[in-house]
């Protein structure tokens, strides 16, 4: 099982740090990737995570803005969010994967999800 937390309001420019929780599975044996959908859009791909966190992967869209890290003794990944744009307004999900391969960024490539959190970007 996997949940998301940490989403909210969040004026443009400031941050924010998402939280994806895993129980009831090897967490350290899977690679972690975040998705979002805003409304009316398709879902996507926004990063991945390897299982030992030694690698990332990220949209060209966050790329410098977000980052992603992971703490698998609290069986936790975090996505921390700078520099937030109206445009990252979305909800955004977590999902589980063998490992962050070419097609990271297609949700195919996940197995589990997560339900999401909202992540509103407004003044």
């Amino acid at each position: 099982q996997l949940q998301a937390f940490g989403g909210g309001l969040v004026q443009p420019g400031g941050s924010l740090r998402l939280s994806c929780v895993a129980s009831g599975f090897t967490f350290d044996d899977y690679a972690i990737g975040w998705f979002r959908q805003a409304p009316g859009k398709e879902r996507e791909g926004v990063s991945c995570i390897s299982s030992s966190g030694g690698s990332t992967y990220y949209a060209d869209s966050v790329k410098g803005r977000f980052t992603a890290s992971r703490d698998n003794a609290k069986s936790t990944v975090y996505l921390l969010m700078s520099s937030l744009e109206p445009e990252d307004t979305a909800v955004y999900y977590c999902g589980t994967a063998s490992f962050c391969g070419m097609t990271w960024y297609r949700g195919s490539d996940y197995e589990y999800w997560g339900q999401g959190t909202l992540v509103t970007v407004s003044s």
